[in-house]
């Protein structure tokens, strides 16, 4: 699967932020504000998953089927995948 820069920065974005949460604990920081910024890294995780889901679907379906497995066990695999990852 190839994933564009725009994901990677995604991560990074976010590999920034869970850098900054660590931050914040180790100077003992307000419990609000870190669940604020933890609040914050899920979201940005979850767009993140979104986007990747979104762009690598029809792909993935199309090899899928080409190996000769049912659409709707493929739809399927996919709805399994999106709730798994919430």
């Amino acid at each position: 699967m190839n994933y564009g820069d725009h994901i990677k920065n995604r991560l990074k974005r976010v590999e920034g932020q869970v850098r900054g949460v660590l931050s914040m604990i180790e100077t003992n920081k307000e419990c609000k504000d870190v669940v604020g910024q933890l609040t914050a890294i899920r979201s940005a995780v979850d767009k993140a998953i979104a986007v990747i889901v979104a762009e690598n679907l029809a792909t993935c379906i199309r090899e899928e089927l080409e190996q000769g497995k049912d659409a709707d066990q493929i739809v399927q695999e996919a709805i399994n995948l999106l709730v798994k990852s919430r």
